[in-house]
This record gives structure tokens, sequence and C-alpha cells, in this order.
């Protein structure tokens, strides 16, 4: 991987692909983005777009419309690639679909001869990273998945509201599954450094009532978004740029992506989200927090269900 710039290869031009795009370029937080999109043409119209409001941008960037061997230098490629699902079409279809995708994908990333990071955004984003993980060959640390970082973004957001402070200081994640299984581990939720639980006025049935109630907002999010604007992508466009950041910065941050567990929470061989710490390397480590015993037991549902729908793909 090279050290003295910072190229980003972005795949799929949709609404996420683009907010992610636009994002990168508000930020300043990459040197050189290429666009790759199975219609060439409207990647070239995507990198007009946005080269045209590079007067306004704080730096330079080199934005331009490319094919596969441009991924031979990169430092990062990320997927927001796939299909869609269908009516009347089951969940493993649309999985088995979305595998044929990221095949063609990864295939051709990994013989341009790239050596960087791979950012999954594409969902069912768990599952999505396992097989990028599975067609690439790469060590499990260089295959990350946006997890459960935007997840974890909104419960700080509501946290924050309910608290009436800065969701900056508020410490509480959203691990498991990005979808129905995922959970919030309220044992490890901290405002500044002091657990949450412990601001209920020594009312804690009802803090543990909002407590769920948030959780449960978190959880159904996009499904309200989507009703109302039938797609979501700013927000995770902005958590993508995150974890974009804390790569090409080497930063060293904690972020809820999805990686692969090694025995953390007793779970091996399969990508969820949980806190980790994300530097140049990719995932550094899975930074194992201190789960009771039911989040624990949450956990392990969580992994349970990434893994049969794994394995049904075969």
């Amino acid at each position: 991987m090279l050290y003295d710039k910072r190229k980003v290869v972005l795949v799929g031009t949709g609404l996420v692909g683009m907010s992610y795009a636009y994002c990168l370029l508000n930020r300043s937080a990459c040197d050189e983005l290429v666009l790759i999109d199975i219609d060439k043409k409207r990647a070239e119209g995507e990198a007009m777009d946005l080269n045209h409001g590079l007067a306004f941008a704080s730096s330079h960037m080199k934005i331009y419309a490319g094919d596969y061997e441009d991924c031979r230098d990169a430092d990062m490629v990320t997927i927001c690639a796939g299909v869609a699902q269908k009516p009347g079409e089951t969940r493993l279809d649309l999985l088995k679909r979305n595998a044929e995708v990221f095949r063609s994908i990864v295939e051709p990333v990994t013989a341009s001869g790239f050596n960087g990071i791979f950012l999954v955004a594409t969902n069912p984003v768990d599952i999505m990273t396992r097989i990028t993980y599975a067609l690439s060959g790469f060590n499990a640390g260089r295959v990350l998945g946006s997890g459960t970082a935007l997840d974890t973004a909104r419960l700080r957001y509501l946290l924050g509201e309910y608290l009436n402070v800065d969701p900056r200081n508020v410490h509480a994640y959203v691990m498991g599954e990005h979808g129905d299984s995922e959970f919030v581990p309220w044992s490890q939720a901290f405002l500044a450094t002091k657990p949450i639980l412990e601001l209920c006025d020594g009312s804690t049935d009802v803090c543990i009532d909002k407590m769920n109630e948030i959780a449960r907002e978190v959880k159904g999010a996009a499904y309200k978004i989507i009703e109302a604007k039938k797609a979501t992508y700013y927000g995770i466009g902005m958590a993508l740029t995150r974890i974009t950041k804390a790569v090409l910065g080497d930063e060293n941050s904690i972020l809820t992506v999805s990686a692969m567990l090694k025995g953390e929470y007793g779970q091996k061989d399969v990508f969820v989200g949980a806190p980790c710490i994300v530097n140049r390397s990719g995932v550094k480590r899975v930074m194992e927090i201190s789960l009771n015993e039911a989040e624990r037991k949450q956990m392990a549902e969580s992994c349970r269900i990434l893994r049969e729908s794994y394995d049904e793909l075969g």
C-alpha cells in the first residue's frame, strides 16, 4: 500500500455511493477519487458534476471515472454497488444475486494488483463483507464493512436529544448484525464517564423503558426513512467517510464496523458489527468490551443468524 497519497476507488455510483463521494469531497478525505460503475457514462457524469464544485472545496481532489485497473495503486476500494430486491423475491435469492455482482467486482479488483483496504456498504452488509473476504483472499483485517457505525451514530443522537447533551459526549454502541438482531449493550453506555443507567433519578424501570424505546427507534430508523423518501443515503455516506478518514489518517479510532470475530465474545468466523480499532491496516483489533450475560446471548444470537444466512449461500 502506498502511504504518500490518499487514493479511493468507489464502485457503484448510486445514491449511497454518490452521497459518500460528495462527503469525501466536502471533508477533503482523500486526494484522488475514482468512480467505477457498470454504467460508465453515469460515472463520467457524476465525476464531471463533482469536479465543477472543486472551486468551492477546501482542498484539491483529482476526480474521474475509471475502471478496475485504476485499483492497482489505490489505498481503499469502497463497494456501494448491488441489486435491489424484486417483488416476491426472497432474501436468499437477493443474496445470491448480490454475491454474483460482488464476484464481478472483487475478482477484477484483486487481479489489478490492489493491495489496500476493502470497505463494504452494500446490504446486507455483514454478509456482503464476508463474501468480499472470501472472494478476495485478503487478510480479514483488510476487509471491513460499515457495520453498525451509522446505527451507533443514530443511537448517540437520540441519547443526546433525550439527555440534552452533545451526542459527541455520549459513549454507547449498537452491536451485532446491521439489521433486526442488532442490540445496544446498555451496561457499556456512558455519558462522559458516568454510566447512563445511573442517570435515572432512582426510577430505574422508567429509565430502562426509555432506553429500550430508543433502541427500538434506532433499529427502525431505516424503515421510517425508506417509507418517507424511498431510500437512506446521506447518513451512510457520512459514516463511510468517517471510516475512510480513520483508515487513511491512520487514526487508531474506535468505530463499530463489521469485522471478523476470532474468539471475541465467544464467536468465530463471522463478520459482525463491533467496536474495533481502525487504522491504515484496516481493522487493527476487535476491541472486546465487557458484556453482561444477557448481552452476550444477544451477540450470540445475532452471529447465529449471520452464519446461517451465509451458509445458505453454499
